[in-house]
């Protein structure tokens, strides 16, 4: 119970609502009860909405805070890897060494789709977007999996985590190679997830493919910064969808359509379309003046973000992978890679860009990461994907785990009255 209550005043009635405090963050109104009294709310986006209580990841925009657990995503990026931070997400607390080479262990076992899974990437057009297929092969996990999707059996859920997790990779990079006209390559188990990640997508069965240690680090860098970012669109679709009793495969699959929004998961892909837009650095002067201009609708991509309104936690890490990606493939005088080092340092000393702390965010520096490891622009969000598949799992879990209800939003009506049919 909470001692702590708010007054809404209609019509000259006064309404007592509750009040909680989590453990930090604002504080929520209980308004449940406006129903009773024949009123809604009214929250376009659902920005000023707490539609369920969690205890996985916590934002703080104003400060520039993300935690998962607990801890601050800049620790987790400097001392854990991401299937650590997997277990940290599904479980709460970080494992003990035995834990985590059995976690480990089990990921590894679960890599191999089933053969038959192979047959639906013929049913795609080879130049389909990749995230099409994605949705489509992933919620085919159902059909094959079907004996154990009881989500009120925790031990069915337990190894829907496992298939989830070890399997995105080796669909993901199915994708890519179905795309391109390639063989399949299966994964290699004596592989750590990132590098088993990258053979897949550029190992071919005719030579030995050995994965630079740098590029794999980096792409663990991506998949750990992405892991999870609290109710977002699409970990907010998967939670509906699973109020709803839907498989955990179907859920996952729902929150893949909507993380293929460019407003949400595309914004990788918008940073690159932007600097090959600029195409040169002797045009950079003029693109700068349309971003300052509010009646062009042209966007510095992959600058600010929507939740942090000082800085993103995430992009110090980036950047840092970045430079040593660039350095390593001897990338440092590509025309594009060029013209995105001089937007951020404009970004970073413009008064324009420092008042509105339009710094650039994690999306800027992964899209460079992802290009100039050699994925392609349509891949970029289905890395996303892969990289957010615990986010939503660990969410999808807490809340079958828990007594919920379905989802079920109201709405302001602005539609016609009851009218008669013309006699």
């Amino acid at each position: 119970m909470t001692d702590k209550h708010a007054k809404l005043t209609v019509d000259g009635k006064d309404i007592e609502l509750p009040m909680y405090s989590g453990t930090t963050g604002p504080d929520v109104v209980d308004v449940r009860s406006l129903v009773q009294q024949g009123l809604f709310t009214y929250d376009p986006g659902f920005v000023s909405t707490a539609a369920c209580e969690s205890k996985i990841t916590f934002i703080d925009g104003t400060n520039g805070v993300l935690l998962h657990r607990g801890y601050p995503i800049e620790q987790l990026a400097q001392h854990s890897d991401y299937l650590e931070t997997c277990y940290l997400l599904i479980h709460g607390e970080l494992p003990s060494n035995e834990e985590l080479g059995h976690f480990k262990s089990m990921v590894k076992n679960h890599t191999m789709v089933h053969e038959q899974l192979n047959h639906f990437f013929n049913g795609f057009r080879r130049d389909a977007h990749p995230m099409a297929i994605m949705c489509g092969v992933v919620g085919a996990l159902s059909a094959f999996y079907h004996d154990t999707m009881d989500s009120t059996d925790e031990k069915h859920r337990e190894i829907a985590a496992f298939r989830l997790i070890a399997k995105m990779p080796t669909l993901a990079a199915m994708c890519y190679k179905y795309s391109i006209g390639q063989p399949f390559m299966y994964p290699r188990n004596d592989l750590d997830y990132a590098a088993n990640f990258l053979y897949m997508m550029f190992g071919t069965p005719c030579e030995e493919f050995v994965v630079n240690p740098i590029l794999a680090k980096a792409m663990d860098k991506i998949f750990l910064l992405h892991a999870d970012h609290e109710q977002n669109a699409s970990t907010s679709t998967v939670r509906l969808a699973g109020s709803s009793g839907a498989n955990v495969f179907a859920c996952i699959a729902s929150g893949i359509a909507a993380l293929w929004g460019p407003a949400h998961g595309g914004a990788n892909e918008a940073v690159l379309s932007m600097l090959m837009e600029i195409e040169d650095e002797s045009r950079i002067p003029e693109f700068i003046e349309r971003a300052k201009d509010k009646d062009d609708s042209f966007r510095l991509m992959g600058f600010g973000h929507r939740v942090y309104k000082n800085f993103d936690p995430r992009a110090k890490v980036m950047k840092e992978s970045c430079d040593q990606v660039l350095q390593e493939l001897g990338l440092e005088d590509d025309p594009l890679f060029k013209i995105a080092r001089r937007l951020e340092q404009i970004a970073l000393e413009d008064p324009y860009f420092v008042e509105r702390k339009l710094y650039p965010n994690v999306d800027f520096y992964s899209g460079i990461i992802l290009r100039a490891i050699g994925i392609p622009v349509s891949m970029f969000t289905v890395i996303f994907a892969m990289a957010r598949t615990v986010g939503w799992y660990s969410h999808w879990n807490e809340m079958v785990s828990t007594d919920y209800r379905i989802g079920r939003p109201r709405q302001l009506y602005t539609g016609h009255t009851k009218r008669d049919y013309p006699g």
